[in-house]
């Protein structure tokens, strides 16, 4: 089983106008919900690339069952924890004469001590179940920033595959607690952790970094310019493909569905980054949110190009063994 875990989950009302005007009423907008949140986009690209997985999260209030109802819809399988407090919305105003975005985000949801307790011991036993755990998007609340740590540990434990996709306060105690795969935008690594990853030099050392942390594989993305990772202590550069950009939101969670379908279908790493890739840059070429197919990368795929930096792994045939 594959298992994706959302502290944040968030609810979209998603207007479209043929054309906004700045200070005015603007009517007869269409609507449109959404449910969102990083682990439960993973879940949706996972769907569209034939997995099936399951989505653990927080919902609460009216928004929480709307949140429910459109996830049935979409026939993604979720475990939701109930809370007290109503699952955070978001009013995201779209201009079709212009292709302009803008997002309005309520207040996060608050959990309280008792309720992410009760969420990370049910979590527990989830991971004991399962083959891979994906962590992703931001801590709701300081009450829940262990979460993600522990559950981190528990996959360690139970020898299960964690990736970790996070940032804020709590992203330096995912890292201490060794997952086995980490992804992050760098603008959110230099936020998070107060470093600068300026120069080729400057990621090469902190994917050094995290392989000193028994992290196995690290991703380091940033929008369309060249991504770094690391698979152990081997170090790569891959140049990525060019798109007209419609709306990036979800792109580093459909590359990371491509870093779980690669482990789950047995890839290479470096069929790994070649997927996972072409998966984001068609996302963001595309209004909608983690729905690309696997046919629609097929040209994207070969315009990757994946440099190795100093040593070079070798890559052995054993088919004809």
């Amino acid at each position: 089983m594959i298992l994706t875990i959302t502290l944040n989950p968030l609810l979209e009302r998603r207007y479209s106008f043929e054309r906004t005007i700045t200070g005015r009423e603007n009517r007869n907008g269409a609507v449109e919900l959404k449910a969102g949140g990083k682990g439960i986009n993973v879940s949706r690209q996972l769907n569209f690339l034939n997995l099936t997985s399951t989505a653990y999260t927080f919902l609460g209030g009216t928004n929480g069952k709307i949140y429910k109802e459109i996830l049935l819809k979409e026939n993604i399988k979720l475990i939701p924890f109930r809370i007290e407090n109503e699952t955070r919305d978001a009013a995201v105003i779209i201009d079709r004469s212009s292709g302009s975005i803008s997002t309005y985000f309520r207040e996060n949801s608050r959990i309280s001590s008792c309720e992410a307790n009760e969420f990370a011991g049910r979590l527990k036993k989830m991971i004991e179940n399962c083959e891979i755990v994906v962590f992703s998007g931001t801590s709701s609340c300081v009450e829940t920033d262990f979460i993600f740590p522990a559950g981190i540990e528990y996959a360690n434990k139970f020898d299960k595959i964690s990736i970790c996709d996070t940032y804020g306060s709590h992203l330096k105690d995912c890292i201490d607690r060794s997952p086995t795969i980490i992804h992050n935008n760098i603008n959110e690594i230099e936020s998070s952790l107060n470093i600068s990853l300026n120069s080729e030099k400057d990621k090469i050392d902190f994917l050094d970094f995290l392989y000193s942390k028994e992290i196995k594989q690290s991703y380091l993305t940033d929008g369309g310019s060249p991504l770094f990772a690391a698979n152990f202590d081997y170090h790569y550069a891959a140049g990525l493909p060019v798109v007209e950009t419609v709306d990036s939101t979800g792109s580093g969670d459909s590359f990371v569905a491509g870093i779980v379908y690669a482990w789950y279908n047995d890839l290479t790493f470096e069929e790994g980054i070649i997927l996972a890739s072409a998966l984001g840059a068609v996302n963001a070429a595309s209004s909608e949110t983690c729905t690309v197919k696997l046919q629609d990368i097929q040209k994207l795929k070969s315009l990757v190009r994946i440099s190795p930096i100093g040593k070079k792994m070798k890559t052995l045939d054993v088919t004809s063994i």
